[in-house]
């Protein structure tokens, strides 16, 4: 039997993604699984620092191995922004057309028309406490934003976000595609070579 590992997140399609990547090595359950409903708290200002906040939280509340992530994504015409603002950007309801939205018309504002004016990273950062042991690593997936959205897959702001070395958007990727060289991919394969995988 595989050893249980909770995921701290209950967004299913992020769920779905680490399960697929770690499916070989843990059974990943999210937080829904282990009937966690709580708002867990993410006040730090890094995204390092969130990450441990919420794996702390599940570890100190439930005593299960876990890992926790938090992603930003940072865009050098804004200064490094959303940052750790990235899921409510465009308002405080986590709402990914609002955040695009948002996001393109900040593009706008400081001119940011063409792709080599529009470069952006994606970057994952993982807090994983396992067997009495702590880490922190991160996963960073570069590329640019798109100014139209495109693509039917994936999830928040993955209609706009085009990595180095493509001329697809993530949402017009398959998952395996996307899984090959997204942040979070990139941040859970850091991940398993801790683990010595």
């Amino acid at each position: 039997m595989k050893p249980v590992i909770v995921f701290a997140t209950a967004n299913e399609n992020k769920t779905a993604e680490v399960r697929e990547l770690l499916k070989d090595l843990f059974e990943v359950k999210s937080l829904v699984d282990i009937g966690c409903l709580d708002d867990i708290p993410e006040t730090k200002n890094t995204l390092e620092g969130n990450a441990k906040q919420k794996a702390d939280y599940v570890k100190n509340k439930y005593g299960l191995d876990c890992f926790a992530d938090d992603t930003g994504l940072e865009v050098d015409a804004l200064h490094g922004a959303p940052g750790v603002y990235t899921a409510r950007y465009g308002g405080p309801e986590k709402d990914a057309q609002q955040n695009m939205n948002h996001l393109n018309g900040e593009l706008e504002k400081v001119g940011a028309t063409i792709a080599s004016q529009r470069t952006a990273r994606f970057r994952t950062a993982i807090h994983l406490i396992l067997n009495g042991k702590e880490v922190s690593l991160n996963g960073i997936c570069r590329g640019h934003i798109a100014p139209k959205q495109s693509g039917k897959s994936g999830f928040g702001y993955d209609p706009v976000f085009v990595p180095d070395g493509e001329e697809r958007t993530f949402s017009e990727m398959s998952a395996e595609e996307k899984n090959t060289m997204s942040h979070r991919g990139r941040a859970i394969r850091a991940m398993l070579e801790y683990l010595g995988v």
